[in-house]
């Protein structure tokens, strides 16, 4: 159901009402009590995802799922991750041993070409 906006010619106060796309414009002025409400064209509002039950991923087209599907070279993609998941062994907790970093590669600078 959409949220439409109403002005009151009479008074000037603006507000808005939740309704059916079916029910009856507002007539009546909730402030003042006049018959001189109008509904207002607006702009809508677009689709709004709200919560964390919702990934980028849910509205792929199917052309994308096919590709997806056809480089696992599975038909189904979880079953491999769970599967894969069973066969590693434990990760043991301790912190690897520092490395000390590889010193930078020296480059020679290239020669000027001549102009011809």
């Amino acid at each position: 159901m959409p949220t439409y906006e109403y002005k009151c010619n009479a008074c000037g106060h603006r507000f808005e009402k939740f309704q059916s796309m079916s029910a009856e414009p507002i007539r009546k002025c909730p402030k003042c009590g006049k018959m001189k409400v109008q509904r207002l064209i607006g702009t809508g509002a677009g689709l709004i995802f709200k919560g964390s039950g919702f990934y980028i991923t849910d509205y792929r087209d199917a052309g994308y799922k096919d590709k997806a599907k056809a480089e696992s070279g599975s038909s189904d993609g979880k079953a491999e991750t769970k599967a894969e998941s069973k066969t590693e062994a434990p990760k043991s907790e301790s912190k690897p041993a520092a490395t000390e970093p590889k010193p930078a590669a020296k480059t020679e600078p290239k020669p000027a070409k001549k102009k011809e």
